[in-house]
């Protein structure tokens, strides 16, 4: 997960209303800044971290809704929706990471690999979706599927992959709504307000 981008400018004296609008900016930037990502799905991680900073940018709404302006809490609708849907969707990345492990024994190390899981290229690091001491569970000869098992997990590991793709559409389509009303625009007008 991408690190929250510090706060600066924020004046002690200043009324809370001010330094709320200050944090909401920097927020509000720390979502877009994740906005290249959005067209390619097997950016996993990236869009996690847009999913992250969209539940900071609404927690900064929630916390100082009482100096914010009533129509903030249309703007928080929307945020929860973009969590939401990149919740699921990252659910099932980790769903399709498991079943792709299980079904693969050791032929499926290939799933952990950055390419595949997603990595963040300003973290620097390799992560996987699974962690380590599950991965060395599911490599176990010893709790190979059956055949039977096998073709259960197949059929689901497609329906998995279908729901994927619908999820993915359907928060793409939800960004791009966003953007045809210019919602970074009516954020950024209503924290001038």
């Amino acid at each position: 997960m991408a690190k929250a981008r510090p706060i600066t400018g924020l004046d002690p004296q200043a009324p809370t209303g001010k330094n709320a609008r200050i944090i909401a900016k920097i927020r509000l930037e720390e979502l877009y800044s994740w906005e290249s990502y959005v067209d390619n799905p097997y950016n996993i991680q990236e869009l996690h971290n847009l999913r992250i900073a969209a539940k900071r940018l609404r927690y900064t709404f929630e916390v100082f809704e009482d100096v914010l302006p009533v129509a903030s809490k249309d703007i928080v609708k929307e945020l929860v929706q973009i969590q939401d849907e990149l919740g699921v969707f990252h659910d099932t990345d980790v769903m399709i990471a498991l079943l792709r492990l299980c079904l693969g024994g050791q032929d499926s190390a290939a799933v952990l690999d950055s390419t595949q899981t997603g990595t963040s290229e300003q973290d620097g690091k390799d992560k996987s979706l699974v962690p380590p001491e599950l991965v060395t569970d599911l490599l176990d000869p010893a709790v190979s599927p059956s055949t039977e098992e096998r073709y259960g997990l197949g059929k689901y590991l497609q329906r998995q992959e279908q729901l994927r793709k619908k999820q993915y559409n359907a928060f793409r389509k939800h960004w791009y709504s966003l953007l045809s009303r210019d919602f970074r625009r009516k954020i950024l007008e209503l924290l001038e307000e």
